[in-house]
């Protein structure tokens, strides 16, 4: 690319960016003076601006692309919405994608079109948009329902693929012991790992799978070896945090060495353990987002799984934000801690900035061994074999640079 070319590539790029009213300003760095756009910027910059210029169909909520005014979810306004969804998915990398659809439901207040099954079903799955399809499944009418469910689970099953190995990879080391044995045993056989390992062996001509080796389960690895707690605050500010929380939930539910329970709690507190073990999809949909928060009435509800402190693990997802029994949850968690329950509070599990969260009290929590951070996800596998090996918590989200 010549720097005449990558000059004028730059100048489009600022120019999709800043808009129409900058094009006159930018002319002058075009070819021969002129600024022009090709048919596939232009349709970036239809998209772009309907939700970022204010001159062009903007200027309040309610307004579709296109639109100018008139009422949502229905009509022209939503087969123009429907467009610009197209658009935006063609056009756009899938980062990008997340951000346009996230800015257009704040910034223009399109939820409610959500409500239309055509348009859900031509939205990309994010953590906001289902955390706002969440906030609103109270209003969802029936026939957007189905269409609303299976946005979520498209999301949870990507979640899934992206932590499930690394999860499984983190307890297995962590638990260190043999998760197969040679001992063939028809009751202890792994079905899934066989037929996976010897998909290679598939005999087209007789239609079966010949395995050259099969799987099986150690007696000792499908004994509940490690109790998991995952309590889970279920307020307005933890959307993004619940859904992450839901999935790996349901991941540690399927791993045969861990006990998992998933509790959420707000005012009240609810055990959604079978939901989160049978299907993630139902537990979020069991998930009521908002209200008050007692942390200290949902630990001291969890303390009842808890039969082998040492073999506990416990882990709080909660921005600390107590209207219950502060004084009383900070002497459950130091009890919990001293009998042996390897205890942590994530602040935030999430891939977005620096969570708002109760300091204070966070810091009571930490000086008594609690460690409290925001976490990624991705960081979680580590942190979770971290607790299981017993390794100082505080010290290892340090060196893995959680917050």
């Amino acid at each position: 690319m010549t720097n005449d070319s990558k000059q004028e590539s730059t100048v489009t790029r600022w120019r999709l960016i800043l808009g129409q009213e900058a094009e006159a300003s930018l002319a002058g760095y075009g070819e021969g003076g002129q600024l022009s756009l090709t048919e596939e910027e232009l349709i970036m910059d239809s998209a772009l601006a309907a939700i970022y210029d204010e001159t062009n169909g903007g200027g309040g909520s309610g307004n579709a692309p296109g639109g100018r005014g008139k009422g949502a979810g229905t009509g022209h306004a939503a087969l123009n919405l429907s467009k610009w969804l197209g658009d935006v998915r063609s056009y756009f990398p899938e980062d990008v994608v997340s951000i346009i659809q996230s800015d257009a439901m704040e910034r223009r207040g399109w939820k409610q079109l959500l409500f239309e099954p055509e348009l859900l079903a031509a939205v990309k799955p994010d953590i906001q948009l289902v955390g706002t399809l969440l906030s609103l499944k109270g209003k969802i009418p029936e026939k957007t329902k189905d269409t609303a469910r299976m946005l979520v689970q498209a999301l949870v099953d990507d979640l899934v693929k992206l932590l499930e190995t690394d999860i499984r990879r983190a307890v297995t080391g962590a638990l260190n012991k043999r998760q197969h044995s040679p001992l063939p045993s028809l009751s202890g056989l792994d079905w899934k790992r066989t037929i996976e390992r010897n998909l290679k062996h598939y005999d087209q001509e007789r239609r079966i799978i010949i395995p050259e080796r099969f799987y099986y389960f150690d007696r000792a690895r499908r004994s509940k070896e490690w109790t998991v707690i995952v309590d889970i605050d279920q307020s307005g500010s933890m959307a993004s945090s619940i859904i992450w929380a839901s999935v790996i939930g349901s991941i540690f539910a399927s791993i045969p060495a861990l006990n998992t329970r998933v509790v959420v709690f707000d005012t009240e507190v609810v055990d959604l353990t079978e939901q989160c073990a049978n299907d993630p999809v139902d537990m979020l949909f069991g998930i009521q987002l908002g209200g008050g928060t007692d942390i200290h009435k949902s630990v001291k509800y969890c303390e009842q799984f808890i039969e082998e402190p040492k073999k506990t693990l416990f882990i709080i997802v909660s921005d600390l934000y107590e209207n219950g029994n502060q004084a009383g949850l900070v002497r459950r968690m130091r009890d919990l801690r001293e009998s042996g329950v390897r205890t942590m509070t994530l602040l935030a599990l999430s891939d977005e900035g620096k969570p708002s969260y109760d300091e204070r009290l966070a810091g009571q929590l930490s000086r008594d061994g609690t460690p409290c951070f925001a976490c990624t996800p991705a960081l979680l596998p580590q942190l979770v074999e971290g607790a299981l090996k017993g390794q100082d918590l505080g010290e290892l989200a340090k060196r893995l640079g959680a917050s």
